[in-house]
């Protein structure tokens, strides 16, 4: 993002750019000098003060002030001594525009009315006859000073229009960083989800052929082992489409067409079928059909999570209990076995992580630890109306 330099005093080239500025200020002092009220022409001296005027000229963002009183310690004596007056206009207005865009207004009330009354105590000591002449330059002064001040506000409020452009520019960024880390967030849970259950399913069945293979290779129970490769195959099959589904949705989410088809409180039978085949006592209490996609997603997902952990480390003799039932307006759901729990010393995975996560996405919460009477549990709340993003 572009920086924009909104302080003149320190704008690229200001000393070079005020420096052309003075040289031309300078020349246009000359020409008038020569060419207008020749009666008033300037001699030695007033040619030394009216082009020493103009050489602060060159400083006059950095220090605005001080080039102004600079000015009319060299102009007062200039006009004093009666040369042109019209020659060192220019620089005096430039010099008081300068103090009037780039100070405050009280500063550049004080500073015109200075400049009024050295002027007026200037020309009051040539002649007392000169409200004319008066008038003009107190007009210059004072429109001066509106032109400065206008600028000044208008500076201002190009600046305020800018910064809020830029805030809100880094705000869209930032919202789409974040939008970014959760959409990669929201793939790995789904992918964590769906390869975990189906890969720990694959090794259990894996186990049981192996275990039939080589417990009597005489006696060989072909029949067991038919049906444990079967087994493998269709979890093979289900793992294939729900991959194939998956894909889709992010396809779906990319090209702006929404999440797709999510499995939810439909699919949760299949996940009880596919856990029974991998040898575990399942045992189903599935007493809700309806539920906001989102919610019935984050709760497919989740008991899918805990069938795979149970399965993986319960053992095949554990008997697990799924109810999944609605009340007082939310969905609450819990996976339970009497198993072994995980050891404490192997190392910790992303699942109960990745559940509490689709917990929170839909705005409920869920615990998960081991029973006081052995075994784990695993229960979740997901609030029917939902505040969170969803969950796919």
């Amino acid at each position: 993002m572009a920086v924009v330099n909104r302080d003149p005093r320190t704008a690229p080239h200001g000393t070079r750019n005020d420096a052309i500025l003075a040289a031309v200020l300078c020349a246009a002092a000359v020409c008038l000098a020569l060419f207008t009220d020749q009666s008033r022409r300037p001699d030695a001296l007033g040619w030394t003060l009216l082009l020493a005027a103009h050489v602060p000229l060159v400083w006059r963002r950095r220090r605005p002030l001080l080039v102004l009183v600079t000015g009319l310690v060299l102009l007062v004596p200039y006009h004093a001594l009666q040369n042109n007056h019209f020659a060192a206009t220019p620089a005096t207005i430039v010099a008081l525009y300068t103090v009037a865009v780039t100070g405050r207004p009280l500063r550049t009330i004080l500073a015109g009315a200075v400049v009024l009354g050295v002027s007026t105590g200037a020309m009051l000591t040539v002649s007392t006859h000169m409200a004319v002449e008066l008038l003009r330059i107190s007009g210059w002064v004072i429109a001066t000073l509106f032109c400065g001040v206008d600028v000044r506000y208008y500076r201002h409020y190009v600046a305020a229009i800018v910064e809020r452009a830029e805030r809100a520019e880094r705000t869209r960024e930032e919202e789409a960083r974040r939008r970014v880390a959760e959409e990669r967030l929201r793939i790995a849970r789904d992918l964590h989800d769906l390869l975990a259950h189906s890969i720990t399913l694959i090794g259990v069945q894996t186990s049981v052929a192996a275990h039939v293979l080589g417990a009597d290779p005489e006696r060989l129970d072909r029949e067991t082992v038919a049906k444990a490769l079967d087994d493998i195959a269709e979890t093979c099959r289900t793992a294939r489409g729900e991959l194939r589904t998956t894909l889709e949705v992010l396809r779906a989410c990319e090209n702006g067409d929404g999440r797709g088809p999510l499995p939810g409180l439909d699919g949760l039978p299949d996940l009880v079928r596919t856990a029974r085949l991998a040898g575990a006592r399942v045992e189903p209490s599935l007493r809700a059909r309806q539920a906001p996609p989102a919610v019935g997603a984050a709760a497919y997902r989740i008991v899918q999570e805990a069938l795979t952990n149970a399965v993986r480390h319960a053992g095949p003799e554990a008997a697990v209990r799924v109810e999944v039932y609605e009340t007082d307006g939310a969905l609450r759901l819990s996976v339970t076995d009497d198993g072994a729990c995980p050891d404490p010393g192997t190392a910790p995975g992303f699942g109960v992580a990745g559940m509490r996560e689709r917990a929170r996405s839909v705005g409920g919460t869920l615990d998960a630890g081991p029973r006081r009477e052995g075994g784990f549990a695993v229960t979740a709340v997901l609030p029917l109306t939902t505040t969170g993003e969803g969950t796919g």
